[in-house]
């Protein structure tokens, strides 16, 4: 059942940010670095939207005090790092090699993001979620 729920807080969080890149990108008159930021700002809310899935339900965790919780995102945020790597190597690959077409970079990061998931539960599990 964790399994289960895992994929569809993955599923949940990669509409989030994707959803949220194409308001970005649809919506902003910034044409410098367009792509670019709209992939930032993806990230950071599919991040605290799936820290907060993840926490409550799948790892069920309770910090101590504050100082746990701010250590728990922390060390969330840190294993994130190594799987937006992966995430936006995709993505912005697609973007490079797809220049014209919006889609391939959604494509890219559809791909990136499932990667950088599996990779992330494993991450999480052993160095952020454990007992404290």
């Amino acid at each position: 059942m964790i399994l289960l729920n895992y994929i569809i807080f993955a599923v949940f969080a990669t509409i989030l940010n994707l959803s949220s890149q194409f308001i970005y990108v649809e919506f902003t008159p910034f044409l410098i670095f367009k792509k670019e930021i709209a992939i930032l700002f993806g990230t950071a809310i599919g991040l605290v939207v799936k820290y907060i899935l993840d926490k409550l339900f799948i790892f069920k965790f309770q910090a101590s005090n504050k100082a746990a919780e701010a250590k728990a995102f922390t060390l969330y945020s840190i294993m994130g790092v190594f799987t937006t790597i992966i995430f936006w190597g995709f993505e912005y690959t697609f973007i490079i090699f797809f220049p014209q077409s919006e889609r391939a970079m959604y494509v890219g990061a559809i791909i990136g993001l499932s990667i950088g998931y599996i990779v992330k539960y494993s991450l999480d599990k052993k160095y952020v979620f454990k007992p404290e």
